[in-house]
């Protein structure tokens, strides 16, 4: 220490002295408070000091581990057996095979309408009529002409054989009264068609005249269609109908209302391939149909392709799947165990289960987003399991 000028500092020397001599006192002090002879340095005791809190934490986790884990809730169902069918798909429109539009054939005034849209109406029923006074006249006329040529012919007969006329005179006599008699045909057709008739059992879909209007021959005065039997046709590819075949069950689904499904076959296959589109025409008929399905309802049809008649039937909201992997979680007492599953046909709510699963095991159906394998889990009833399966909507992952 530089001791200033005049004797300032020289009282500096005793004070730090004091300070090493106390520094050297605590050292002491220290060390001999220390491990014993034979135990670990110094260094190692504050290694082992640092070993021994980083395991006092690790101890504190694992107390928590330790710990039971409270189970999850879940909810489960049974495997069993069923039939199941996989299905090619397509939609269209339910026709009426039998829909025809029903024209005017004669030129008149519309003088009655006897029907409306809706209508059930039966072969030669009286659809409409129209104003017939000139065709009833030209009736009488023929028919009164019919009746004079018809005796004038009977009396040619007998007098051609008394020998009292000649064969030129008889020839003309009966083709007059053939004539006349085509046209009393000719008259009576004509006054026919001034009555509208339906073709053939079935309903009136349309209408398409009102009284007083005047149509001719063509108009389109009334659509009649037969509801039985409903007819789509749909068109697949020239590959998915390789092995299908006239008679095949289909099944169809309305799509105003999907919960109203019916049978149906498929009635013809069309013997050549579209070469513009590459599809073939399959044409469906409906069987026994609801009586709420009208014609032109849009329906979902299915043509069943493969059914497995006793298959293993998983819920479809059991199965998880991860890219190219599919696992379920089964209930083995009060645990979960993962267990990866092979998957086949897939219809409505059910997927069949070709490996990894056995009649007679639960799966779980509700609750396994946050399950591993082995996870304690607590089964509820399936009354309580609508909450809990809202919570899990997200295990399909994937």
């Amino acid at each position: 220490m530089r001791v200033a000028k005049g004797g300032k500092w020289v009282w500096i020397l005793p004070v730090a002295g004091l300070l090493v001599a106390a520094i050297a006192a605590s050292v002491f002090i220290f060390r001999g408070s220390g491990p014993a002879p034979g135990s670990p340095s110094q260094a190692d005791s504050a290694a082992g000091g640092s070993v021994e809190l980083a395991s006092t934490g690790s101890g504190g986790d694992g107390k928590e581990n330790g710990e039971k884990k409270t189970p999850i809730p879940v909810s489960v169902a049974g495997i069993g057996t069923g039939k199941v069918s996989s299905y090619i798909s397509s939609t269209a429109n339910l026709v009426s095979e039998n829909e025809v539009k029903v024209l005017a054939e004669t030129e008149g005034r519309v003088a009655e309408l006897l029907v409306e849209e809706g209508a059930r109406v039966a072969r030669g029923q009286v659809l409409a009529a129209l104003a017939r006074e000139d065709e009833e006249i030209t009736f009488n006329k023929a028919q009164l002409k019919s009746s004079n040529a018809k005796l004038a012919h009977e009396r040619a007969v007998k007098a051609l054989a008394e020998d009292l006329l000649s064969r030129e005179s008889y020839d003309k006599v009966t083709m007059d009264n053939d004539l006349a008699q085509q046209e009393l045909a000719e008259a009576k057709w004509r006054l026919d068609k001034t009555v509208i008739r339906a073709p053939f059992d079935g309903h009136v879909t349309a209408r398409e005249i009102r009284v007083g209007q005047h149509i001719r021959p063509g108009d389109h005065v009334f659509t009649v269609a037969d509801f039985d039997p409903l007819i789509a046709r749909i068109y697949l590819p020239e590959k998915e109908i390789l092995g299908l075949s006239e008679g095949r069950d289909v099944r169809i689904t309305l799509k105003a209302d999907e919960s109203m499904k019916f049978g149906g076959r498929i009635r013809q296959i069309s013997p050549v391939v579209d070469t513009g589109t590459g599809t073939v025409k399959v044409t469906v008929e409906a069987t026994a149909p609801p009586s709420a399905v009208r014609p032109g309802a849009f329906v979902t049809i299915d043509v069943v392709r493969e059914t497995h008649p006793r298959a293993l039937l998983v819920p479809r909201e059991a199965v998880i799947r991860e890219l190219q992997d599919s696992y379920v979680f089964v209930a083995n007492g009060e645990v979960a165990q993962k267990r990866s599953v092979s998957l086949g046909l897939e219809e409505g709510g059910v997927i069949e289960a070709l490996a990894g699963l056995s009649a007679g095991d639960k799966v779980i159906v509700a609750g396994q987003g946050g399950l591993k394998d082995s996870s304690p889990i607590k089964i509820i009833p399936s009354s309580e399991a609508s909450d809990l399966r809202a919570q899990s909507a997200g295990p399909t992952r994937g």
